[in-house]
């Protein structure tokens, strides 16, 4: 009998919407895969790129990050912030060779507890395929230090 991967997904979930999301689809008893480890933030704009980054070090094989829809943060621009910030690390992750399905983010107001769930669904089965991380191989060279990126030059 082989086992499956099970993945483990940190979800940074903005305290007025998404993590309400998470609340209503328990109580509407909306089954999903439970492989999402919820944390409370105030805002998704307050998730700071080392969280994502002290979480996928420590054994995390992705992280979800949920907010308010743009437009409707409680704190004005937050959602904004974290939308630019997602798209900086992006940037950064694929450069360490970490594939970019691992980390994503999603908007769902407080009433959206379907979408959250289908959210958290489908990263789960996306992160699977994946396999694990594995960030001592795949980022650190198996010693604790940094990989030296291989400069690619263009042949003229």
């Amino acid at each position: 009998m082989s086992e499956q991967f099970e993945p483990v997904i940190v979800g940074f979930l903005c305290n007025w919407c998404s993590y309400r999301a998470a609340d209503l689809a328990g109580t509407a008893r909306l089954h999903y895969a439970p492989n999402m480890r919820a944390i409370r933030v105030m805002c998704s704009g307050r998730v700071d790129p080392q969280f994502v980054l002290k979480a996928l070090k420590e054994g995390a094989d992705g992280v979800l990050i949920a907010g308010c829809h743009p437009g409707e943060c409680h704190y004005v621009e937050g959602n904004i912030k974290a939308l630019r910030r997602f798209i900086l690390l992006k940037r950064m992750l694929a450069q360490l060779g970490v594939e970019e399905e691992r980390v994503q983010l999603v908007w769902a107001s407080a009433s959206e507890g379907k979408i959250l769930a289908e959210a958290v669904d489908k990263m789960t089965e996306q992160v699977r395929a994946l396999g694990p991380l594995r960030w001592q191989e795949t980022v650190l060279s198996g010693n604790g230090q940094w990989v030296e990126a291989t400069p690619v030059l263009e042949e003229v």
